[in-house]
């Protein structure tokens, strides 16, 4: 099957993806995790995927608890404070439980927010966000289906990247980490040596405070940023890829084509964990591959995400490899990498059982319109959203040939 008309529409697939998110943003408000905008975005992304065709059109809800994300934040350091006054109890027991409360601080922060644990959810209000699913038959016998994900939530703003990027973001992380294990050590060290210099070594841990103080605002929850690129622009991909198939009256013959929105990604992959843990059954009667967008908004930096979740989840080779061959054959540049700090949906998929792929076109080098104020529908990249575009409908051709 020969799609060269429709990847030759680019262009106009990219206005529409354009006006789309436009409208979005206007339209329906701030759309945090289990907010009411998210949900009227999904709603109306579900009737938009029915008026293209599709046949099976699902808008399924799910409990979570979207603050304790980043709620962490507010115990962890608390309790790193306290931690640092009780070394100045003049009592062993003080030390003791300093390092305790360093612990479970770190565990907190460690389980919550780098590996997406649900550890101190249910201290945090309920909410439901939504998840959608569509999927359009193809004319004839379905041999491989593919979902295109994207995820309708926007996060709130982080105060330092708003302020300075990723330098001052990264680095007021890096430094504040850096000052709780220097508290962890001279404590631990306080056991074994005593005296004026172990006093001055704990005294230093002062330089940290500040730091630590300003972790309290390192996210803005009064601040939901529009999330134009993160990540309108991976939920109205496979909307836009069956809008310019529809457009050109052309019907695939073996591809069942899925377009999946997951809601809560900015809560820790919520929805894509509760989507797969609500399908591990389904989707097994032909291999699904699930291609997961997210923040499509840099052309230099259009990835194929090898690996994600901190570079610990491993992405489903079939179809890294699909999509690279289907970018090289276009000429549109494409590179291997992974997803080295925070996740896309494409971990959680595959975590749960099932064949994806994360795209990103970001530097992952935050810059400043990542989580700030300026992820809004005038600050889009039209090229990146067409090549990208592009390279989808060639996925989708190359698996057609492969039936010829």
């Amino acid at each position: 099957m020969d799609l060269n008309s429709v990847k030759a529409n680019k262009a106009a697939a990219a206005e529409f993806m354009e006006a789309e998110i436009t409208s979005v943003i206007k339209e329906f408000g701030k759309r945090g995790p289990g907010s009411e905008g998210e949900k009227k975005a999904c709603e109306y992304m579900a009737d938009t995927l029915r008026d293209l065709g599709c046949d099976d059109v699902k808008v399924e809800p799910f409990e979570l608890h979207p603050a304790a994300f980043m709620g962490w934040i507010y115990i962890t350091v608390t309790l790193i404070l306290a931690a640092f006054g009780l070394f100045f109890v003049p009592h062993f027991a003080g030390r003791i439980v300093s390092v305790v409360l360093i612990v479970v601080g770190m565990a907190i922060m460690i389980g919550e927010f780098v590996m997406y644990r649900k550890v101190v959810d249910k201290i945090y209000p309920k909410k439901v966000s939504h998840n959608v699913t569509a999927v359009k038959k193809p004319t004839g016998e379905v041999r491989r289906r593919v979902f295109f994900n994207g995820h309708p939530d926007a996060a709130c703003e982080w105060t330092f990247n708003y302020l300075g990027g990723g330098v001052l973001f990264g680095g007021h992380v890096i430094f504040s980490i850096i000052g709780v294990l220097y508290l962890l050590g001279v404590t631990i060290a306080s056991f074994f040596v005593e005296g004026i210099l172990i006093t001055q070594l704990a005294l230093g841990t002062l330089c940290f405070v500040p730091a630590w103080l300003l972790m309290y605002i390192m996210w803005n929850e009064g601040q939901i940023v529009d999330g134009a690129n993160d990540n309108l622009t991976g939920c109205y991909m496979g909307i836009a890829v069956l809008k310019a198939l529809k457009d050109a009256g052309i019907e695939l013959e073996h591809t069942e084509i899925g377009v999946l929105i997951s809601g809560a990604e900015e809560a820790g992959l919520r929805g894509a964990k509760a989507w797969a843990a609500a399908h591990k059954d389904d989707y097994k009667d032909v291999p699904t591959y699930i291609i997961a967008y997210d923040t499509i908004r840099e052309s230099k930096y259009l990835q194929v995400n090898k690996r994600d979740h901190n570079a610990s989840v491993k992405a489903d080779e079939d179809i890294s490899r699909r999509f690279k061959a289907a970018a090289d054959s276009l000429g549109v540049n494409c590179l291997e990498g992974s997803v080295p700090f925070g996740a896309t949906d494409s971990a959680a998929f595959n975590q749960g059982g099932f064949r994806a792929v994360g795209i990103t076109a970001m530097d992952h080098n935050l810059k400043n319109y990542y989580h700030t104020r300026y992820d809004s529908y005038d600050n889009l990249d039209k090229e990146c959203l067409a090549d990208c575009f592009a390279v989808s409908v060639q996925v989708l051709e190359d698996f057609e040939k492969e039936d010829e």
